[in-house]
């Protein structure tokens, strides 16, 4: 079957001349072709990020999460003006898990964050998923690979699902924020241990007015439950601040700490031994993701599938049984 190739691409060089220019249109272009699934734009899309590599890097990667309503975005828009008018070059990617059937969340970033938008320095990006959070890893990966050698030397990777999404970013940036909400019941609960022990800063959004009292009070006992969890191997002890994103009250405290950790981990070579594993677990990632494509994108295994569903369905076949067969197959097939 003659595979479907799009006539408006460009040679991989042009990409990439455009790319380091720090040209946006052509930013965007080439970052649509990393979060394409034709066969061609693979191939296409392996050469830029190669050619790319030597010009990346250069960069602090900030992942930022947090519970549904406490003001991500009035947050990372308000903390990207802050760092544009630093002299800083910024690039925001945005994840959602769910963005391929919905895509209300993805489409509404840059409505909510206009101010940042308008700003020449500032390039707003949602972070196709695809339909695995391996397929997120990879792929935002490249693209943070794309902006620092467009020459965005700070890049925010926002979660806007929940669950898993946190862990896949935390494994891909260097200094993980986690924004909470003061005043709605016990601040601890709902939290899960796995997400807190990622953080390197919580910061309690919305203080400001009468949530001051219980923002310094959440504060309090975040700092406590901080405490239990043993030091990292970075050597960081977790900060927890208080900030209100509508008054632009905490905000430059946040990029302070990020500055004090990312000379603490320059200094103990921790910054160095992260990234270097970030990168060994990108190409396992990507192995995972070329062997469950290949798998589930044979003919044969389809068709193999659909029987054995029958059959688990009838209880002629139990569904133990029914994998080991079908890989058994898969197997034999390469």
């Amino acid at each position: 079957m003659k595979q479907y190739k799009p006539k408006n691409r460009l040679s991989s060089q042009a990409y990439i001349d455009g790319v380091l220019a720090g040209d946006r249109v052509m930013l965007s272009r080439a970052i649509t072709i990393i979060e394409s699934n034709l066969a061609s734009d693979k191939v296409l899309a392996k050469d830029i990020v190669q050619q790319i590599l030597p010009h990346a890097g250069n960069s602090i990667r900030i992942g930022i999460t947090g519970v549904p309503g406490v003001g991500k975005s009035t947050f990372i828009e308000a903390f990207g003006v802050y760092l544009v008018k630093q002299g800083h070059k910024v690039a925001i990617l945005s994840i959602d898990p769910s963005s391929q059937r919905t895509k209300g969340s993805i489409l509404g970033d840059k409505t909510r964050m206009e101010e940042l938008a308008n700003l020449e320095d500032a390039y707003i990006r949602p972070s196709s998923s695809g339909d695995t959070l391996g397929g997120v890893a990879n792929k935002t990966g490249e693209t943070m690979l794309l902006c620092e050698a467009a020459g965005y030397d700070v890049i925010l990777v926002e979660t806007v699902g929940v669950g898993q999404s946190e862990t896949a970013v935390h494994g891909m940036t260097d200094f993980f924020l986690l924004l909470m909400l003061s005043g709605a019941g016990d601040e601890l609960q709902g939290i899960k241990k796995g997400i807190m022990e990622m953080a390197d800063m919580v910061v309690i959004n919305k203080a400001d007015g009468d949530n001051i009292t219980n923002s310094k009070l959440a504060k309090r006992q975040y700092q406590n439950a901080l405490h239990i969890f043993p030091l990292g191997e970075s050597g960081w002890s977790p900060v927890v601040s208080t900030a209100s994103s509508t008054k632009h009250i905490g905000i430059s405290k946040v990029w302070d700490e990020v500055l004090k950790y990312k000379a603490l981990v320059d200094d103990n070579g921790y910054f160095i031994k992260n990234r270097n594993h970030q990168k060994i677990q990108w190409m396992y990632n990507n192995i995972n993701e070329e062997l469950k494509q290949m798998f589930y994108g044979s003919e044969a295994i389809a068709h193999t599938l659909e029987t054995l569903e029958k059959d688990i369905i009838s209880s002629e076949v139990s569904p133990v049984k029914a994998a080991l067969e079908v890989i058994e197959k898969f197997k034999k097939s390469i």
